[in-house]
């Protein structure tokens, strides 16, 4: 199989599984989109949907994809086969169906039978595919996984299905499209060229000091600051100030666990919030917290008024805001002062 053309015939189905926003077509799309989206396809090797789900809001878009490169695809001092285990742990523990097949497969692959090969860490720290302990130089690309992995999960469960599939597409078709899916991201981890292309996509930015786990890596250091800039911007343009206030708020005491299904804390969280802000509301602190309880009813009373972008601005500021979070705890959990070993 020629990789281009089997690339090409996938962009319809990568596009088709997105649900609540149009993405932009391949070559509909602004410079930026199509810009993107070659880049995706070049070195992950295929037209993502969790990348591709956030083309209503080009920036952001252009963010997910600068910290997944850096993080996961590109090559780097951790094994690709150790970031892919951590995405592994991390989706299953995010409730992400979805990014548990892909990235299961793709371990499978890259370790046969999933399980611990030469070199591969043998324990593991909390249940997040970390090696304990984590190896110094390996730090930012460890803990830039799970941060981005955490991100995305939550983007994955509000905007596309569990199985990477397009709607009406029969079960049976699973396996052969993870087999084809597979096969063209080994064979871009291949010939994935370094992560040096962060500037120019976006604006260069300064690391914030909860993202100082990354300084000791240059390109992921740019990479999230440049990222985080964007996403802050989208958050200010997109989420209303209150509902900014209210879930840092509850992010700022929280100890990382799901909240539960029967829990009322929603309902407790949002009552200050105006009735005009409280869907919104709704939206980023169930996108922050509990991504799988996002349903269509979620994103549907927050819809009134708002774009496919901001739509998308809010559930990415918001899954960004416990992401990054989660990713410092981790970090400082580590015990190490920050990445350079200071």
């Amino acid at each position: 199989m020629h990789r281009r053309i089997v690339q090409r015939g996938l962009r319809n189905l990568s596009l088709a599984q997105i649900r609540h926003v149009s993405p932009a077509g391949y070559h509909s799309g602004g410079l930026p989109v199509r810009r993107v989206y070659r880049e995706v396809e070049r070195d992950f090797g295929v037209l993502a949907p969790p990348i591709a789900l956030h083309s209503p809001a080009p920036d952001v878009m252009t963010a997910s994809w600068l910290v997944l490169r850096a993080s996961l695809v590109a090559p780097g001092r951790a094994r690709r086969a150790a970031k892919e285990a951590v995405a592994v742990a991390v989706s299953e523990a995010n409730s992400c169906p979805f990014c548990v097949r892909m990235h299961a497969a793709t371990l499978a692959v890259l370790l046969p039978g999933g399980g611990a090969g030469p070199g591969q860490p043998a324990t593991v720290a909390g249940g997040d595919g970390l090696p304990d302990p984590i190896p110094a130089d390996e730090v930012p690309e460890l803990i830039g996984t799970l941060v981005v992995m955490h991100y995305l999960n939550r983007m994955v469960n509000v905007f596309l299905s569990e199985v990477p599939l397009p709607p009406g597409a029969p079960r049976t078709s699973l396996g052969p499209v993870l087999r084809v899916l597979t096969w063209l991201i080994r064979s871009a981890g291949r010939t994935a060229s370094p992560r040096s292309r962060n500037h120019g996509l976006l604006p260069a930015a300064e690391l914030p000091e909860d993202l100082r786990w990354a300084a000791g890596e240059p390109s992921v250091a740019d990479a999230f600051a440049r990222a985080c800039a964007a996403l802050d911007e989208a958050g200010r343009r997109a989420v209303p100030a209150a509902v900014r206030a209210v879930v840092t708020a509850e992010l700022d005491q929280w100890d990382g666990q799901p909240p539960g299904l029967g829990t009322p804390w929603p309902e407790r969280a949002l009552a200050g919030l105006s009735a005009e802000d409280r869907p919104a509301g709704r939206l980023a602190l169930l996108s922050a917290m509990a991504s799988y309880r996002v349903d269509d009813r979620t994103v549907a009373a927050a819809r009134p008024g708002r774009t496919d972008r901001d739509i998308v601005e809010i559930t990415a500021w918001a899954s960004f805001e416990a992401a990054r979070r989660i990713g410092d705890r981790t970090y400082r959990q580590t015990g190490r002062k920050d990445a350079t070993g200071h």
